[in-house]
């Protein structure tokens, strides 16, 4: 195999492409890596916003070796490559066919995979051989109807066995979905030298402040419903109702961006809020020994989206049912809660996503076998809320107490002893 066979233009409705956020998305894996590493993207030519946004990813250290899409020329890519200077020249190779490419810590395919299932099973086990041990394959199918022969099946059933993260990029043209899979184990110590993750979820607004796509369709969907009520009653007011409560639902949605403290003993907020308890207790599910519980409750004002704590290696995750009471109450331990569960250098550490009397829904996006960097986003809980992180207790020393306000991946709540 020297190209990938899956990849192929898919039909009368034109071919699909990669716009810059969604290759921004497929690069996100080799750009949090802050060590040297070796990449490998298949699939490029000089137009491809995946190769602007991988070489624009290169550290110091870097490696990138490229493989030309079926209709490119090795010799018009490496003119390309060169032509950018000789910083790049010197850190990207172009080869002729996949075959001359080595071992990668990430390999990014360039073009969505369009093809039939088996083509795109047999690609991805081609590529297998390229993977270090730990290694993650960053690759895309459009996901709306009619635009791959089975491709988008299969890599979601691919995704279900070995995927480690994905992301919907409905702002591309057609909405793709990124998959990054990993097919060896790797150490949970790997985390610690990751820089949060790019989420597409995470939708700029300006250079500081991001609303998270939840926010983006409830705001919609609040306008919508103000054009319906003023289009089926136009001599009513009632459509100001919808329309004036989508800036405050979008606001509630909101996900600034955040300095996340560099020192590696720091424990950081899961959660914007005020700290409701500090305590020591037991509980078996998490393991044996005591924990450290610091539980810090979301109002309605607060922003909602989670952080890692600490950089870690997703274990587990579970939902336990029960009950909606205020999340400050001390009966709120007891509400429908989604545990993540770390494993981590210091040992294992539980995130507790808790509802409240108004937060019915959680969002977690980091499945099991995914590495989160610290104060890196891994999901958010709609409305008031309270999020608990639970710490090995001989381990760590808390650094706050009840009454408390926090600032998610920001604020240290306990330092590693």
């Amino acid at each position: 195999m020297t190209q990938s066979p899956a990849v192929r233009p898919s039909g009368r409705s034109g071919p699909v492409r990669i716009g810059e956020r969604a290759a921004r998305t497929l690069v996100a894996e080799f750009a949090r890596i802050n060590d040297p590493k070796a990449a490998l993207l298949v699939g490029a030519s000089p137009e491809s916003p995946v190769l602007a946004a991988a070489i624009e990813a290169l550290l110091p250290g870097d490696t990138l070796t490229v493989v030309p899409a079926a209709s490119m020329s090795a010799t018009l890519l490496r003119e390309h490559v060169s032509a950018q200077g000789r910083w790049v020249a010197d850190r990207v190779r172009v080869v002729d066919t996949l075959a001359e490419a080595e071992v990668a810590a990430v390999a990014i395919v360039g073009e969505p995979f369009t093809g039939t299932a088996e083509e795109t099973r047999a690609a991805i086990e081609g590529l297998g051989k390229y993977l270090a041990d730990g290694a993650v394959l960053s690759v895309a199918a459009p996901v709306a109807p009619g635009r791959s022969a089975g491709a988008a099946d299969e890599l979601d059933r691919q995704g279900a066995l070995y995927g480690v993260g994905s992301d919907l990029v409905l702002r591309n043209n057609p909405p793709l979905r990124v998959h990054r899979l990993r097919f060896t184990p790797v150490d949970a110590a790997a985390a610690a030298r990751l820089a949060p993750a790019y989420r597409p979820s995470s939708v700029p607004l300006t250079r500081t402040m991001h609303i998270d796509s939840n926010g983006v369709a409830a705001a919609g969907i609040a306008l919508g419903l103000a054009g319906l009520a003023r289009l089926t009653r136009p001599k009513s007011k009632l459509w100001l109702l919808p329309a004036l409560a989508a800036a405050p639902v979008a606001a509630f949605f909101r996900d600034p961006e955040r300095d996340v403290p560099e020192d590696p003993s720091a424990v950081v907020a899961a959660a914007d809020g005020q700290v409701l308890s500090v305590q020591r207790l037991h509980d078996e599910r998490f393991g044996e020994g005591e924990w450290l519980r610091i539980a810090v409750f979301l109002s309605v004002l607060d922003v909602h989206v989670n952080r890692s704590p600490v950089a870690g290696k997703v274990v587990d995750y579970f939902v336990a049912d029960g009950g909606f009471v205020n999340a400050m109450k001390p009966e709120a331990e007891h509400n429908v809660a989604a545990y993540t569960v770390l494993e981590t250098a210091h040992g294992t550490v539980v995130v507790a996503q808790r509802t409240g009397l108004i937060a019915r829904r959680i969002v977690q996006r980091a499945p099991i076998g995914a590495l989160l960097a610290k104060g890196e986003r891994f999901g958010l809980i709609r409305f008031g809320s309270r999020t608990d992180v639970y710490l090995p207790a001989e381990a760590a020393e808390p650094l706050v107490g009840p009454g408390d306000k926090v600032v998610g991946g920001s604020t240290v709540i306990a330092r590693w002893s």
